[in-house]
C-alpha cells in the first residue's frame, strides 16, 4: 500500500505486463463465450426444426448458423478493435446532468404486455480529445464518474483497455482500476478484483 504520494502526472505503470495478460484473458473469454452461444443457438434451432411446427430443418438451422456466426462475429470485432484502438490525450471540458424519461414494456407470467414510463438521470462527462473531437463519458443513475472528473482535468484514453486514466490525483480518495473498471481505495497499488496495478 502507499501512501503520501503526490500522484501527479500519468503512470508509468501502464507498461506493467498484468495488462497486457489481463487483455489476452478478456479476449480469450470472450471468444469463448461467443462460441459456447453459438453453438446453443445451432443446437437450440435444429432442435426447433424438429420438434416445432412452425419451422422445419433445414431452414431453422442456417436460422441457428447465422445467429452463431453473428456472435463469433462480434466477438472477432471486438478483439479486433482492442488490439488497434489507439492512446489520445484530453481535456475535461464539460459535465451536465439530465433528467430523461423512455418508454418501456414489460410482460407478466402469462405474456400480458404493460407499457410504462422510466424516468432515469444521465450523468455526463464532455472530453475534448487532442484532435478537437468529443468524447462523451455517460452513465445513467450513477454519479461516482461524474463527480470524479473535473472540468479542466487532463486525461488519457489508454485505447488497448478502453479506460481513462486522470493526470492529477493528488486530491483523490478513490481511483478506478483501469483494466475492469472496479472502484477502489487511492491508497491500495493493485486492483482488488484483477489484481492488475492501479493508474496512480
Amino acid at each position: 500500500m502507499s501512501t503520501g504520494l503526490k500522484r501527479i502526472g500519468y503512470s508509468y505503470r501502464i507498461n506493467d505486463p498484468a495488462f497486457e495478460e489481463y487483455v489476452r484473458k478478456t479476449n480469450r473469454w470472450s471468444l469463448i463465450f461467443a462460441l459456447i452461444l453459438a453453438f446453443i443457438a445451432v443446437i437450440g434451432f435444429y432442435i426447433a426444426g424438429e420438434t416445432s411446427s412452425e419451422m422445419s430443418n433445414p431452414e431453422a438451422l442456417l436460422i441457428g448458423l447465422g445467429i452463431g456466426g453473428m456472435f463469433i462475429a462480434i466477438a472477432l470485432i471486438q478483439i479486433s478493435w482492442r488490439q488497434k484502438a489507439k492512446t489520445w490525450d484530453g481535456e475535461v471540458i464539460d459535465k451536465k446532468i439530465e433528467h430523461k424519461k423512455r418508454i418501456r414494456d414489460e410482460y407478466d407470467s402469462e405474456n400480458n404486455r404493460r407499457t410504462y414510463v422510466e424516468h432515469y438521470t444521465l450523468y455526463t462527462v464532455l472530453i475534448r480529445r487532442e484532435d478537437g473531437k468529443i468524447h462523451p463519458i455517460s452513465v445513467e443513475d450513477n454519479d461516482t464518474i461524474y463527480n470524479y472528473y473535473q472540468v479542466g482535468d487532463k486525461v488519457r484514453y489508454h485505447g488497448f483497455l478502453n479506460s481513462f486514466e486522470k493526470y492529477d490525483k493528488s486530491k483523490d480518495t478513490i481511483i478506478f482500476c483501469n483494466a475492469c473498471g472496479t472502484l477502489c481505495d487511492i491508497n491500495e497499488d493493485y486492483c482488488y478484483r484483477c489484481k492488475c496495478p492501479l493508474l496512480k
